[in-house]
Formats: C-alpha cells, structure tokens, sequence
C-alpha cells in the first residue's frame, strides 16, 4: 500500500512547524551566512516584504543590507531608495560597493514637519512605491516608511510586492514589532557593540527563532574608537551609553 506524499510536498507554501518555508525560487543571499541559514529559501525573499525595525536610523542597516544590494546592481539593475532619513553619503555607499549610477532617490514631495516617526507619510510617496514595484523596471526597493500608516498600506504594498521579482525593504519603528503585518519576513535590529548588529526573527515562513543573531558588519570605526565602543556597551547600566556606529 502506498503511503500519501508528504504535505509540504504538495505545494511550495505548505510547510510543517518545525520546518522552514519552502519559497518556490531561492532568495537572495543577504551575503552573511548566520542569516541566510535562519531564512527561508536561504536568504531574503524575492517578491515580498521585508520589515526592518529599529530603535533609529544608523545602526547599521545599509551595511547588513548592502551585499544584497550590490548583487542586485551587479545584474544592471538599479536601487530604489523611498524617502531616505538623510541625504546619503555617496562615499560611504561606494566604500559599501554600491553603485551610486544605479542607485534613484525619491522624496516626498510636500514638505512634512514633525517628527518623522510621528508624521503621516506623503500620499504620492507610497503611490510611487506602489507603481515601482509593479512596473518590473527596479532590481530592489529600499523604503523608510513612518509608524502611522494607513490600515490597508502594507496589504497593498505586499500585494504589490507579489508582482516584484527583488527584494523589497521597508524600515520602520521597533515600537511596531507587536503589531501585525502583511510582511512575511519581519526583523528586529539592535546594537550589539562596535561593528555588530543584533538581529532577532520576529516572523519568518517557519518555527520561531529562539534567540538572536549577532552578526559582524564590514567596520567603519578605527581600532581605538571601535575598542572605545565596545568598553561603552559592556559598561553596566547607568554609564556611559555607547554610540551605535552608521
């Protein structure tokens, strides 16, 4: 008597608890080999979104980031960057193997005042977002999207994302990490010292990850400000609080 297959088996997006999903193409190595073992499809997922929260701007995300996306340019495809924090640092960019002829800007544009964690984000920047993602001419977008969205935003932007065939990153507030999200990929970042990014799995296609990442990004501090640095996360509370290196 034959035994019926498997369930995961039947079908790409079935996938037992204790198992990673199973996307139906590889993902993209994010090039750290800690994180691609704890994603599934063995890196970061094409055709979805991927949430990066964070505490604040500058932990660190462009460098965990930045293998990824240089691999996207290295098949002539270009960077769509959303409403970035700050003017970028073209040098920073090259020394992280960007290519800055590949990489588009885009800003709001109306004026927005107040905070930007606060503030509503410009109707026409998440219509651009939108429309990029389905026109099939962007190789990976890179979006900085505030805390207050419309309800049905992220729905539509995964949806949106279905039609992508590239990763797509949305940063956004650490304080959003107990709400839901149509994002299939969501991680926490965290400062873990001089040149180190603490990475927690919040959702994923699988069983939960039970403890954190803490991955080594390519240094941009000298050895004394780096030894600096790491005295300032290793002192106990209440001493001097360490700067989280760009």
């Amino acid at each position: 008597m034959l035994l019926p297959p498997a369930p995961e088996t039947l079908h790409p997006a079935l996938w037992r608890a204790h198992q990673l999903g199973r996307p139906v193409g590889a993902g993209l190595p994010s090039g750290f080999a800690a994180l691609d073992a704890q994603l599934p499809g063995g890196g970061w997922p094409l055709g979805a979104l991927t949430e990066l929260l964070l505490p604040h701007e500058g932990l660190g995300e462009l460098r965990l980031l930045a293998p990824a996306l240089a691999a996207v340019q290295a098949q002539q495809r270009c960077v769509m960057c959303f409403d970035p924090p700050a003017s970028p640092c073209a040098w920073a960019l090259s020394a992280l193997g960007l290519d800055l002829q590949q990489l588009v800007l885009l800003r709001a544009r109306q004026t927005l005042k107040g905070p930007a964690r606060s503030r509503l984000p410009a109707p026409d920047v998440l219509w651009a977002l939108e429309q990029a993602l389905k026109s099939g001419h962007v190789g990976a977008v890179l979006a900085w999207l505030p805390a207050r969205l419309p309800a049905d935003a992220l729905r539509r932007l995964q949806l949106a994302a279905q039609s992508h065939d590239g990763p797509v990153f949305l940063v956004r507030d650490a304080a959003l990490r107990h709400q839901p999200s149509a994002a299939p990929l969501r991680l926490a970042l965290a400062g873990a010292g001089a040149d180190r990014l603490r990475v927690a799995l919040l959702k994923r296609r699988g069983p939960p990850l039970a403890q954190p990442l803490v991955l080594a990004l390519p240094p941009v501090l000298s050895g004394p400000a780096a030894a600096r640095a790491q005295r300032a996360v290793a002192a106990p509370m209440g001493a001097t609080a360490a700067v989280s290196p760009r």
